[in-house]
């Protein structure tokens, strides 16, 4: 028996929301959102009678759809089990057994197996993305406090990166729009370093191996300019996410990265709280780099628990372990709600899903097909400057000016008419602003279940491709009537 209620009886039991006296502090003081009364497969639901196919995932989360029975019973089982814990005393084996399964994707769906893969051998889960974000960063601050380098205060980021909207999360991201209010409060310790970003940022007959030296060369530039001494760690997203829309790195940039950091000492953070968990056709995102680049820390979440419970984590390697056991022998860090049992068996569900299906090979085969369609139908369109991305992950950047690659103004909000459209049209697309430097640019995120069908991946484009049509026919005629 499912534990879904039907459409009609859940219209019955959930109350009508009062739009005249809103209680819940929403992102829009201005805008009422849509009103979700139920979510299954790749569609949701919408109060008002329409299906919408969630061509996003929500933000990229929602990796094997919604509503799936058995994650649901597995996670109802958990909350009949043990509900809460304090992880100061107790442990479950639902956290133990994720933990397991997480550092050991290529081993088997019961968690048995040999060797930790790439050399990551503990996992903190947290809430969200942004704390397993700030976790990393203390974990390497308090690395390196055990090893008695008081003096490495520093982190090193790159533009065009968002990491989270906790202070110290918000302090290694330069999205600028989001930072405003706040600037004044953030880490002080903080510098950034050009994105690996080839459509915007590679020069005019620069080779891809020429374009990743530069990178390299300027990066180890701005370290010795900080003092190399001085650094934690290096932070970057191996396929950037919302910020810039899906950019993947040059080759052996990242090798190049790696390099710097072993010379000088300090740690390789990779935020893969958008790209990894399968998103981009391999379990981790950066195990599709040239070299086999290995991390000293790297941060997950969204597909962890796909968006059935809110659930992130950080994960470190053994030397960062081991330089705390043969210091204090304890992460001061903590939180009240870490490794919750709920969550972690909810999550334990999902990516026993993912493995027992084989969703990432699934989710590499169609992101191959997804390109082709979106590249086949879109690229040549006179206002989409760039279609680009890796696995089922996939932006369109819209340009005002092809050949100059100029961006439109804020103001005319190109990209969020392409998304108000598809959604008239009943498809989900996720907009995105600032594409260019955090203020100026916009694109598209496309991110779709792992085991969306082939059919609707085709809505999806001919959708998208429809919006896109409407849009560039009503900006023409703005500009035919100087509107613009």
């Amino acid at each position: 028996m499912s534990l879904i209620p039907e459409m009609s009886r859940l219209r019955t039991l959930e109350p009508e929301i009062d739009d005249q006296r809103p209680a819940l502090l929403h992102r829009s003081l201005v805008t009422h959102p849509h009103v979700v009364y139920r979510a299954s497969g790749s569609y949701l639901h919408l109060a008002d009678g329409r299906s919408i196919l969630d061509a996003c995932g929500g933000a990229a989360v929602a990796v094997i759809g919604h509503g799936n029975p058995q994650v649901i019973a597995d996670t109802a089982a958990q909350m009949q089990r043990t509900n809460y814990i304090h992880t100061g005393a107790y442990t479950t084996t639902a956290a133990e057994n994720l933990a397991r399964l997480v550092l050991e994707p290529t081993t088997a769906v019961d968690g048995k197996g040999g060797l930790f893969a790439h050399g990551l051998t503990r996992a903190f889960f947290v809430g969200s993305g942004s704390e397993a974000n700030e976790s990393a960063l203390k974990i390497a601050r308090q690395y390196f406090v055990e090893k008695g380098e008081l003096q490495r205060q520093h982190f090193v980021s790159r533009r065009q990166a968002y990491h989270g909207n906790t202070l110290g999360a918000m302090s290694i991201s330069s999205v600028r729009g989001r930072r405003v209010p706040y600037e004044d409060i953030l880490l002080p310790n903080v510098s950034f370093v050009d994105p690996a970003f080839e459509y915007r940022y590679r020069h005019d007959g620069e080779t891809e191996e020429k374009y990743a030296k530069r990178l390299v060369f300027e990066l180890e530039a701005h370290f010795l300019s900080v003092g190399p001494e001085k650094i934690i760690s290096f932070i970057a997203e191996p396929v950037v996410g919302a910020a810039s829309g899906c950019v993947t790195a040059p080759k052996a940039y990242f090798s190049g990265v790696r390099s710097l950091c072993d010379k000088y000492g300090i740690l390789l953070h990779f935020d893969e709280i958008l790209c990894g968990m399968g998103r981009t056709g391999s379990y981790f995102a950066f195990e599709q780099e040239d070299g086999g680049v290995l991390p000293d820390i790297v941060t997950i979440g969204k597909g962890l628990g796909g968006g059935y419970v809110p659930l992130a984590a950080m994960l470190v390697n053994e030397r960062v372990v081991d330089a705390l056991r043969h210091g204090t022998s304890v992460f001061n860090h903590g939180h009240t709600f870490q490794a919750h049992p709920t969550a972690c068996s909810a999550a334990l569900s999902v990516q026993r899903i993912i493995r027992r299906e084989n969703l990432v090979s699934r989710c590499a085969q169609l992101g191959r097909k997804l390109g082709r369609r979106l590249r086949s139908e879109l690229q040549h369109c006179k206002y989409v400057g760039d279609v680009r991305g890796r696995g089922l992950m996939w932006a369109l950047e819209f340009v005002r000016d092809k050949s100059t690659k100029t961006p439109f103004k804020p103001s005319i909000g190109f990209g969020a008419l392409v998304y108000q459209a598809a959604f008239d049209h009943g498809v989900a697309v996720y907009p995105c602003v600032g594409t260019v430097d955090g203020v100026i640019g916009d694109h598209i995120l496309l991110a779709p279940p792992f085991n969306i069908s082939e059919d609707e991946l085709d809505v999806i484009v001919s959708t998208v491709r429809r919006a896109y049509d409407e849009v560039e026919l009503h900006y023409e005629r703005m500009i035919n009537q100087n509107a613009v």
